[in-house]
């Protein structure tokens, strides 16, 4: 199991940045793959970044280039460096962690989500 407490969202004019940050309980190299989605209010929930202990990376084409998701393996705590944020980029972003539990299963954990709302 794992508990997962982002932080970092909240209000920037458009082409500013911002930095989310997720804490994990657990040594993240145990978790196979954590990342960051985002949803809008009656919309579906949008993968944007994941990153796998192995280092392979993915992002949405929504954000490629602008977006990077980094890792400080020391603290348990994974990063989303938000750049040239655009008022579509106003969701609520949650960090995931997909983990491999061995003979119980893979499980996907959430966290509760941090507001980011970018003004035009």
């Amino acid at each position: 199991q794992v508990q997962l407490v982002e932080s970092g969202g909240g209000l920037v004019q458009a082409g500013g940045s911002l930095r989310l940050a997720c804490a994990a309980s657990r040594n993240i190299n145990t978790i196979h793959a954590m990342g960051w989605y985002r949803q809008v209010p009656g919309k579906q929930r949008e993968e944007v970044a994941t990153q796998t202990t192995g280092g392979n990376t993915n992002y949405a084409d929504s954000v490629e280039g602008r977006f990077i998701i980094s890792r400080d393996n020391a603290k348990n705590t994974v990063y989303l460096q938000m750049d040239s944020l655009q008022p579509e980029d106003t969701a609520v972003y949650y960090c995931t962690a997909h983990v491999n539990e061995g003979v119980r299963g893979w499980f996907f954990y959430w966290g509760q989500g941090t507001q980011v709302t970018v003004s035009s």
